[in-house]
């Protein structure tokens, strides 16, 4: 069976809006790409994906970036995506829109052969959470409070998730990487 990661990138007071972040070093974009190695499908709402693409794929097909945002716009933009969306009509490349419910999505997803999935959205959290099917979770604080903005919990959970906290790494821009597991 698949493993499910949850991954994203947050603020020290929970916000999710990476604009509101420092810019991402060589460091952060090596831990990020690695991340995405060990993954061959990539899970996502409308509104992430939306960030992302085609922000990454017009950087993995013109080189635009520094190596490292090149290397992580290219291993992120070969990974299969889903969308779970009811307004996005269709996509082009190796992306699938998705219509139906995103629990059993999942779960016929996790039980399929493959590596990783990484869910990289906040639509999607309390419900793939409170499912349990999430493995791992996957968390980079950046060193900022922001103070406004969107927030990863926002009345989504209707009970408390306990995590076991199984690695951290901190980087040298103060950004600290937290792995946990569900205990």
């Amino acid at each position: 069976m698949r493993k499910v990661i949850y991954a994203i990138n947050i603020s020290i007071d929970g916000c999710v809006d990476h604009t509101r972040f420092t810019k991402a070093d060589e460091e952060l974009f090596d831990y990020l790409t690695s991340h995405m190695q060990d993954t061959d499908l990539g899970v996502y709402g409308r509104k992430m994906y939306g960030l992302m693409f085609p922000y990454w794929a017009d950087v993995a097909k013109n080189q635009s970036g520094t190596r490292w945002e090149n290397e992580f716009a290219q291993t992120i933009t070969e990974v299969d995506k889903v969308v779970f969306s009811r307004s996005l009509d269709s996509i082009e490349g190796n992306t699938v829109v998705v219509r139906t419910d995103p629990v059993a999505e999942l779960l016929k997803l996790k039980q399929a052969p493959g590596k990783n999935i990484s869910v990289d959205t906040v639509s999607l959290f309390g419900q793939l959470a409170q499912a349990g099917l999430i493995d791992e979770y996957h968390f980079v604080v950046h060193p900022v409070i922001v103070g406004r903005g969107t927030r990863l919990v926002e009345g989504s959970l209707t009970e408390r998730l306990q995590l076991k906290l199984v690695e951290s790494r901190v980087f040298k821009s103060g950004c600290i990487a937290l792995k946990y597991v569900k205990s």
